[in-house]
């Protein structure tokens, strides 16, 4: 499928994929691009991805960014996962390690240029294992912030050039919790510490009562995303 016809098979599927459930988008997409992967933080929304993947496709690729600074709880979530589903989630690692990032641009750069550490440790990560394929799914949310609000559950993601589906697009929180009290699924014990969004340790705090659910990630910069999404 060559650019044009992927673009008019996104306006078409944008439309009906909108009353259509995350079962049938994530089967639709499997089924027209076979060469498809899932990005997987091990958030809320990703351990129901993986558990609908799991129950659709097993063979589905599912890759995780380790940035070396997750908190030991997700890792630990990661383990679970894998045990649980009898499964491999690829792991994708930055170019240099923390030492030596630390070595050419100083010790904290998380502090000192947040953008610059997401770039190195997550953003060039994603590029080069996206390059694989031919469309991906993310487990954004339309209501999260206000830079996910016009999330399609299907769009071509011109940063990367490869079509993106975003089956949870229409999900509220409660949604996703309601997912994973009904099938029993794993998720990460750091939400039931205040912690809605889960990012690297370094960058990622408790969210306190009354704050907006992404308070926690950035916290007193006006960093909203990491850049994996627009």
């Amino acid at each position: 499928m060559n650019l044009l016809e992927k673009e008019d098979w996104i306006k078409d599927k944008a439309v009906s994929f909108e009353l259509a459930s995350a079962e049938e988008i994530i089967s639709n997409a499997i089924e027209t691009f076979p060469n498809l992967t899932f990005a997987c933080s091990f958030g809320a929304e990703d351990v129901v991805l993986v558990d609908i993947i799991q129950k659709i496709s097993p063979s589905t690729d599912i890759f995780y960014l380790d940035t070396n600074f997750h908190f030991q709880e997700t890792y630990d979530t990661r383990d679970r996962l894998k045990e649980h589903y009898g499964m491999e989630f690829v792991r994708v690692s930055p170019v240099i390690t923390p030492e030596e990032q630390a070595a050419q641009y100083g010790d904290s750069l998380w502090s000192v240029d947040a953008n610059q550490c997401c770039s190195i440790r997550k953003v060039e990560p994603l590029t080069r294992i996206l390059s694989q394929y031919d469309a991906w799914i993310t487990g954004i949310r339309r209501d999260q912030a206000p830079t996910r609000a016009n999330s399609k559950k299907v769009e071509y993601d011109n940063k990367f050039g490869l079509v993106k589906f975003n089956p949870l697009a229409d999900w509220t929180s409660e949604d996703v919790w309601q997912y994973i009290r009904t099938h029993e699924v794993i998720y990460n014990p750091l939400h039931d510490r205040n912690y809605p969004s889960i990012g690297c340790h370094y960058c990622t705090r408790e969210v306190l009562p009354g704050e907006d659910p992404r308070a926690g990630r950035w916290s007193g910069d006006e960093k909203t995303e990491c850049g994996l999404h627009k």
